[in-house]
């Protein structure tokens, strides 16, 4: 037996925890409903108000998403981060297509903080349901959790939510402003409505052939008062939605005059860079800033909260310095912590708790006692004649703590003057970036103006508002000069939030035909939500069940007759958030790995086992099939290569990979990805290619190469050099199929990454032989 291959006889509660979790989530609804007004807002409440949308010079605003003005052009408001998703693109392209309006006249610009733009599906992504639950309690509970994030304001972009959230209500406003313009025409030419079409922003009487574009119209439809109900288009009569359109966002990236938040120049401003704390919960004792004072340029050395931060007039300047002060920290009890002692503490998590109970179908934990008891007595359970042995299969798998990693550095512009607060900040929380600036500079939120540079990168790291307080608890003390933070990469690595390192126990228990009768999977992780919480609102953060922590894992699609899937939520001093993909990163990686393992051991090919166990999920079955046929699965490959395969719904998408790989000295090549993707009616589909490839690339660099480890209570990795990425030169060939359908639209930002970790193993096991339980991916040597 391998050393990463556990046993385990110890039994846990068998009650129903299904019926468990849906009284409790069935509580949560009827008190959530009370609390907030049961169901989804309606499309018509998000239309919100022209004043909700600021105008300049002569457009007029029809509501607070699109203002036109008279030379036609349409400028529709944006309340996403853009990060490369394509969100300055597609979201336009919804109301564009609602309003008729034409393509080369649409502009887009960043829309202001306010109620009527928070992201209502990101909630969503909280919900234990798959894209196949249509009952009454996921939908009551989609309807209540969209109404909560509407009440708490959430104008964040995250969760891979912004389509999923836009798609309806987007449209609704589009076909009213249309509606609206359309009213006008008719009352200027004294002509029924119905008599009018609209084409190309223009409105056009059918009978005569007169035409008014939008923007003559614009003035006379703000004054009429939106219909309470507009039809919409049926898909077969789209234009714009399902085809590639040109981003709105490239232009000014490709000809330099893109703004990201480091692009970020004010007059007078000022740099700050600051010396951290090198063990997680540290502060300042003490510290010695004589000799950065004397250094040119240097304007101040101040302390906040956990750090010493050097301000000069220049960034360089102020780095120098930064490394002159000397600083004494306080002590902590984890300054000799190590990963070792982090994998104990979850060993002895994993013996010692059951965990909490997401999913039990049939007796898993019964079949899986008989069979351990039949094995010892040498036997089959009730030592009937002619029983074929059952086999019982154990193992452990193991991720590691993730930095995301964004080119763009953390950083934030900020200035504290005449009782206002000013931010300039890349960041996926404006609301929660106002929000926390004016905690911090004890100010009223409207005395905070937020400005929204581009991101050069989120991954989930910047839905964290930590580079706001610091920003702003330095521009406190510097006499009302606006000051930019900026972060080293050694800093952004070390003092990230990181995805958490997590562990997994398998036991599944074939019969004697091979077929898999139960299946036990426990998960041991922090959780990222409990941490989130703790650091922004503490006295909401509970110990409570997380299902960012456990996704990808309780909802398996495979039939499999006997089914238990608990939660072990572990203790932990190391900082850990929202990465790109969050549970499902690592359980993808678990669950598509163990099930390749069940499939090698009753001796079937691991994509026709997968596809015998998908009847109850037509969508997923169609997907893997589809994966499976254009990457040629079981057609011959050349000689030192093999290819694995994986498969994974996440955030309302579903997503499976071929992996090709040969293997080169000790290092792993990967050479073909094939992606398939069903991620419901696609918008612009050149941008979900385009995020599949991304999301690839991205996982593919952690599977290979991605890890953070602890060593004396400091995090080892500090840069590229020990944190590295796939290069071009290792750049495999990727082909993504888009699987195009009806269904509601899904998220892409994030569901292409957790399938990459596994179908890059699955394919080294069959190459190699080598079962690898963990990431990194490193072979042994022979």
């Amino acid at each position: 037996m391998s050393a990463d291959v556990r046993t385990n006889s110890r039994t846990n509660s068998r009650t129903n925890p299904m019926s468990r979790r849906s009284f409790l989530i069935a509580g949560a609804v009827t008190t959530g409903g009370l609390l907030v007004g049961c169901g989804a807002p309606t499309p018509q409440e998000r239309l919100g108000k022209p004043a909700d949308l600021p105008v300049q010079g002569d457009q007029v605003a029809l509501n607070a998403w699109v203002k036109i003005s008279p030379d036609g052009t349409v400028t529709v408001a944006v309340p996403r981060a853009e990060m490369g998703q394509g969100v300055m693109t597609s979201l336009p392209m919804l109301l564009a297509e609602e309003l008729d309006a034409r393509w080369e006249d649409v502009r887009v610009e960043a829309a202001p903080i306010a109620q009527v733009y928070a992201n209502e599906a990101m909630m969503l992504n909280a919900l234990p349901f798959g894209v196949d639950d249509h009952g009454w309690l996921a939908r009551t509970a989609a309807g209540v959790m969209q109404r909560t994030g509407r009440v708490l304001h959430l104008q964040v972009t995250g969760g891979s939510s912004s389509i999923r959230d836009a798609w309806l209500p987007l449209r609704v406003v589009g076909a009213t402003a249309r509606a609206m313009l359309v009213q006008a025409a008719a009352q200027r030419w004294q002509v029924p409505a119905s008599d009018c079409r609209t084409e190309a922003g223009q409105v056009v009487h059918s009978t005569t052939g007169r035409k008014l574009g939008y923007g003559e119209l614009a003035a006379d439809a703000a004054k009429l008062t939106p219909p309470s109900d507009v039809p919409l288009k049926s898909p077969d009569q789209f234009k714009l939605i399902g085809q590639a359109a040109p981003r709105k966002d490239i232009p000014a990236k490709v000809d330099g005059s893109a703004q990201f938040g480091v692009d970020v120049r004010v007059p007078g401003m000022l740099y700050a860079v600051p010396v951290q704390a090198p063990v997680f919960g540290a502060d300042v004792a003490s510290f010695d800033a004589a000799e950065a004072l004397r250094m040119r340029g240097v304007k101040q050395v101040v302390q906040i909260p956990h750090a010493v931060v050097v301000v000069a007039d220049s960034w360089w300047r102020a780095k120098q310095a930064a490394a002159a002060v000397k600083v004494s920290w306080t002590a902590t009890p984890h300054d000799q912590t190590s990963s070792a002692d982090i994998a104990r503490q979850a060993d002895e998590a994993l013996a010692q708790q059951s965990g909490t109970s997401f999913t039990n179908r049939g007796d898993a934990e019964q079949v899986l006692k008989d069979a351990e008891a039949a094995a010892k007595a040498g036997g089959q359970p009730g030592n009937k004649p002619g029983n074929k042995k059952q086999t019982v299969l154990q193992a452990r798998y193991h991720a590691p703590y993730l930095a995301h990693a964004a080119m763009e550095p953390i950083n934030c512009t900020a200035q504290v003057k005449d009782g206002a607060v000013t931010v300039w900040v890349s960041t996926q929380s404006a609301s929660l970036a106002k929000w926390r600036a004016s905690q911090v500079a004890g100010v009223d939120s409207e005395r905070v103006t937020l400005h929204l540079p581009l991101l050069g990168g989120g991954f989930g790291r910047r839905l964290e508002v930590d580079m706001v307080e610091q920003a702003v608890a330095v521009a406190m003390q510097v006499g009302g000069q606006p000051v930019k933070l900026l972060w080293t990469r050694e800093d952004d690595t070390r003092h990230d939030l990181y995805r958490p390192a997590a562990w997994a126990d398998f036991r599944a228990v074939l019969d004697g035909q091979g077929q898999a009768v139960a299946w036990h999977n426990r998960v041991a992780a922090q959780s990222p939500t409990y941490g989130a919480t703790k650091r922004l609102l503490p006295w909401a953060a509970a110990d409570s069940p997380d299902k960012n922590q456990i996704e990808g894992a309780f909802d398996l699609p495979y039939d499999i007759p006997n089914l238990a899937v608990r939660q072990v939520r572990l203790k932990g001093h190391v900082p850990v958030g929202y990465w790109r993909s969050v549970g499902h990163s690592y359980n993808a990686f678990f669950v598509e790995c163990f099930a390749d393992e069940v499939a090698h051991a009753a001796g079937q090919d691991p994509f026709a086992w997968r596809q015998a166990r998908l009847g109850q999920h037509p969508r997923h079955l169609a997907v893997l099939e589809r994966a499976a046929k254009e990457a040629g699965w079981g057609q011959p490959l050349p000689a030192g290569r093999a290819r694995g395969i994986a498969l994974q719904e996440a955030f309302g998408a579903i997503c499976a990979q071929v992996a090709e790989v040969s293997v080169q000295g000790d290092q792993v090549r990967v050479h073909r990805v094939v992606c398939a993707i069903d991620c419901g009616h696609t918008v612009n589909p050149d941008t979900v290619e385009a995020q599949m490839q991304g999301a690839i690339v991205f996982g593919l660099s952690a599977a290979l190469f991605g890890e953070v480890t602890l060593a004396q209570g400091r995090v080892q990795q500090a840069s590229f050099t020990d944190y590295p990425l796939v290069k071009l030169a290792h750049m495999p060939r990727i082909d993504v199929h888009i699987l195009r359908n009806a269904h509601p639209p899904g998220g892409v930002g994030e569901p292409g990454v957790p399938p990459v970790a596994p179908a890059v193993a699955n394919a080294l096991f069959a190459l190699t032989g080598q079962r690898l339980r963990s990431l990194p991916l490193r072979l042994k040597a022979a």
